[in-house]
């Protein structure tokens, strides 16, 4: 069979922020249902475990495979609704995820041309599902017509503890001071979400969740103001190309831009770039670049 390359998905240029603010709410979502999912139900799929976590699985309950990539901005969005749905659905699937770049082989066996990629596997017999990011009530569909699928193969079975996972977040929790602030966001509404985190940091200046809100927010308004300029040579370029990487996940990139404009400048200019990388490792949290740009910034202002 012919291989072709896998083709990489553009992340530069406009910013589609609706769909960032759906990306981010969806892996909030996401966390939390993983973290009430047990062993087993989304799972890490490597060359060497694919017979024992795929093919063997596959005799017992529907296997759907995830071929994803780290730079693959609609994965991003895709890979956490399926792993929320994993949970929902109960154990009667498995989600296995692939990263095509670590694992070439797998995606050549299934001859993948673009990511994301979704396939399922019944009875070790795999399944063309669909290609690209999906809204949440397509992916049901799908997962609807895999499950009768499965069922008249003969493939009923479900994962231990599954229904349990799916019951502790039948009823999802919600924290109603934030509402507001999401519904704006995907209005595209800035000034309203701004609003809306200011009312909570009134009340709470030290609430994490705000602080990162208000920041991101900051990010959404600059970001759809202004294309990226290239190349970035003003002090602005620069701040505004960091918008742009950080809202696709480039966080090393857009602290790397922001340090530039903090080692090149002085006086106010410093101090407005030095605010700005700190909102931006707000909204980054726990990304593993932080730490390194954190020292970056100390060795440059000091």
């Amino acid at each position: 069979m012919t291989q072709g390359p896998i083709a990489r998905v553009n992340t530069q240029g406009a910013v589609d922020l609706a769909a960032l603010a759906s990306a981010k709410h969806n892996q909030q979502q996401a966390e939390r249902a993983l973290a009430n999912a047990p062993a087993g139900l989304v799972i890490d799929v490597t060359t060497a475990t694919f017979e024992r976590d795929v093919i063997e699985q596959s005799m017992t309950v529907p296997v759907v495979l995830d071929l994803w990539a780290t730079w693959c901005g609609p994965c991003k969005t895709l890979s956490p609704l399926l792993e929320k749905l994993a949970v929902e659905y109960g154990g009667r699937w498995v989600l296995a995820k692939v990263d095509v770049d670590a694992e070439q082989a797998i995606a050549q066996a299934f001859q993948v041309q673009s990511i994301p990629s979704v396939f399922a596997v019944i009875k070790g017999q795999p399944i063309p599902l669909f290609q690209g990011a999906l809204p949440e009530s397509q992916l049901r569909k799908y997962l609807d017509e895999l499950l009768a699928a499965a069922q008249q193969a003969g493939v009923s079975g479900q994962i231990a503890g599954g229904a349990e996972a799916a019951a502790a977040i039948a009823e999802p929790e919600s924290d109603p001071r934030f509402e507001a602030a999401f519904d704006a966001i995907e209005a595209a509404d800035w000034e309203g979400a701004e609003a809306a985190y200011r009312h909570v940091l009134d009340t709470d200046p030290l609430d994490q969740e705000a602080q990162a809100g208000l920041a991101l927010v900051g990010m959404y308004r600059r970001a759809s103001a202004s294309d990226v300029v290239e190349p970035a040579v003003t002090d602005q370029d620069l701040l505004l190309a960091a918008d742009h990487a950080g809202l696709a996940g480039r966080w090393s990139e857009a602290f790397e831009l922001v340090l530039e404009v903090v080692r090149r400048s002085s006086g106010s200019e410093r101090d407005v770039a030095r605010a700005r990388l700190l909102e931006l490792f707000t909204v980054a949290g726990d990304d593993p670049a932080v730490p390194a740009a954190r020292t970056a910034l100390a060795s440059a202002l000091f």
